[in-house]
């Protein structure tokens, strides 16, 4: 989700309020619409890991938003049926953010409407490695360490692996890359680039990112 901070300063207001208006108004928009045209899965990367190294003050007013974002948003998502997840190491996160984030998971978990997912301390290269560290740690343990592993089964140690993999990536801001963002599961994801920004990217530009996706041909390498 990028381009928040530069809307702000189009907008000639603070940094966070980009970010503010993401929280509290686009990521509730996008919601709606994709449970009202019924696609059953979306992924917002909300925070990277390298994202920490912004401006502290940029990062803890961050932090903030999810505090409360949290509280309002989630409770809002729970009624209209959305189950929430997250991927990404939320070890480094303060720990009444964590406890915020796992009961709102645990509460939602039963919902059926769409699976929102949030990227939260996430980075493609960083969870590879995680997941490579899983297996060497469970295979150590039970002296299979030297045994081949199959890409289905590598995929099990992954943040993803109760998610399918994504269909269609959409990166707004102008940027045309993607920036680690989920690089085992989109070998065969579509792309689409639009140079909004995240803070005006509601329902209408998802309609349009949808539109181009439905002209592509998908061949999976055959």
């Amino acid at each position: 989700m990028d381009g928040n901070r530069r809307w702000a300063e189009q907008h000639k207001l603070e940094l966070l309020k980009g970010h503010e208006r993401v929280a509290t108004t686009i990521i509730q928009e996008l919601t709606e619409h994709c449970i009202k045209i019924g696609v059953p899965y979306l992924t917002l990367w909300a925070f990277s890991t390298e994202n920490w190294h912004r401006d502290t003050q940029e990062v803890m007013g961050i932090m903030d938003l999810f505090r409360s974002g949290f509280k309002k948003n989630a409770r809002e998502l729970h009624e209209k049926g959305v189950r929430l997840t997250t991927i990404g190491d939320l070890s480094f996160f303060p720990g009444d953010i964590q406890k915020n984030i796992a009961e709102w998971v645990r509460a939602t978990e039963k919902n059926t409407a769409i699976t929102v997912t949030l990227a939260l301390n996430y980075g493609g290269r960083d969870e590879i490695i995680r997941a490579v560290n899983k297996v060497m740690s469970q295979r150590s343990g039970s002296g299979t360490l030297a045994t081949e592993i199959t890409q289905a089964e590598f995929s099990h140690y992954l943040d993803t692996a109760a998610l399918p993999d994504p269909d269609l990536i959409i990166r707004p801001g102008g940027e045309k890359r993607v920036s680690g963002y989920l690089p085992w599961q989109s070998v065969y994801s579509e792309l689409y680039f639009t140079d909004t920004l995240m803070p005006d990217f509601g329902a209408e530009q998802l309609d349009e990112a949808l539109a181009d996706f439905a002209q592509r041909q998908r061949r999976f390498g055959k």
